[in-house]
């Protein structure tokens, strides 16, 4: 599936709820389904800064294609990092440091989460394209 292609899957997913407390019980849902990031990779290094939360993301480069796995100490977090990468993991860096993410705006989940939390996704969404920049540039780790 394209990047778009998996963003139009999750809008649909999102659209078959009105009320928003419907929403967050799919994104926790969602974040109950990430897979566990490996324990050595919950380190400072792999901190994201600007997110209320604790957010670990750490990236893997394998065959041209950018991998991440994540984890986050709050529930709602958890599923939105994993929303994240589910749109951008297994991508060329290309595709990541170009890819749009309108999804974000058309499930509503920007205007509807608290200032800290909308800076902690911008936060998510940079440094998943600082990685995919970094690896285009060396070509390698």
């Amino acid at each position: 599936m394209t990047v778009n292609q998996v963003q139009d899957a999750i809008a649909d997913e999102f659209s078959v709820f009105d009320d928003w407390m419907d929403k967050y019980n799919l994104l926790i849902d969602m974040g109950k389904d990430l897979p566990a990031i490996d324990p050595k990779f919950k380190m400072k290094d792999f901190l994201i800064e600007g997110c209320q939360s604790k957010v670990w993301l750490h990236p893997e480069f394998r065959e041209n294609r950018v991998f991440f796995t994540a984890d986050s100490d709050a529930i709602i977090t958890k599923g939105i990092v994993g929303l994240l990468i589910r749109v951008l993991s297994g991508r060329t860096p290309d595709e990541i440091i170009s890819a749009e993410l309108w999804f974000i705006d058309k499930i509503g989940l920007k205007q509807n989460l608290s200032p800290t939390r909308s800076n902690g996704l911008l936060s998510m969404v940079r440094q998943m394209k600082l990685y995919a920049m970094a690896y285009k540039a060396t070509g390698s780790r």
